[in-house]
């Protein structure tokens, strides 16, 4: 049973290291102006982020404004005068998923602005613990519902990968066949001017009685 659980854990280890389903930055916020953070996600995943400022050891705890967009506009998730949140969505766009931080203008502080942001998607944000009580499964049964999570993923990233793949190179080939037209109707065109060239001279030198 001990071989097992380690064999288990090793490739669940494996499986989460290829999925770039989570990751914690630090922000450092300018006095004016937003900074933004994205990342391109699928349809139908679950996001999950916590955010907090870093106090600067001042009396006067700084405050920030969030916003969260989704890759066609739509409002997610905005507040403002705020030190610490969270905000959680599934989405139901595919594309670059956008969260933007900035000062609160009547803060008056120091110049910038620290804030801890932990940005979790997919089997990252999922609630194991949840899962674990509700259905009553612990060690090797819970890693291996991990697991099964993992290639869920894994194939759904690969079905995406091989969507995208598709799409360019259908872009591709309409590019390929655009640029073969062009170079036929330009040495067409090349042909036609150096087939008139030829006449005008020919007639000229008629003209001239020099042929």
């Amino acid at each position: 049973m001990g071989k097992m659980m380690l064999c288990t854990l090793g490739i669940s280890l494996c499986l989460f290291s290829i999925i770039p389903s989570a990751f914690g930055i630090w922000l450092t916020l300018p006095s004016s102006g937003t900074k933004c953070v994205s990342e391109e996600i699928q349809t139908n995943v679950v996001v999950l982020t916590d955010y907090i400022v870093i106090p600067d050891g001042s009396s006067l705890q700084p405050s920030i404004g969030v916003k969260v967009t989704s890759p066609y506009g739509n409002n997610l998730y905005y507040k403002e005068n705020t030190t610490h949140g969270n905000f959680a969505f599934t989405t139901q766009e595919t594309g670059n998923y956008l969260a933007c931080f900035w000062i609160d203008p009547h803060y008056q502080g120091a110049k910038e602005v620290s804030v801890s942001l932990d940005w979790k998607t997919g089997i990252a944000a999922k609630d194991w613990e949840s899962v674990a009580r509700k259905e009553k499964i612990e060690g090797v049964e819970l890693e291996l519902r991990k697991l099964e999570g993992a290639v869920e993923a894994i194939h759904e990233n690969l079905l995406y990968l091989k969507g995208r793949e598709a799409e360019m190179r259908a872009v591709s080939e309409r590019t390929n066949a655009r640029v073969a037209w062009f170079s036929i109707m330009s040495l067409g065109i090349c042909i036609g001017v150096s087939g008139l060239q030829l006449w005008h001279l020919k007639r000229f030198f008629q003209k001239k009685k020099l042929i």
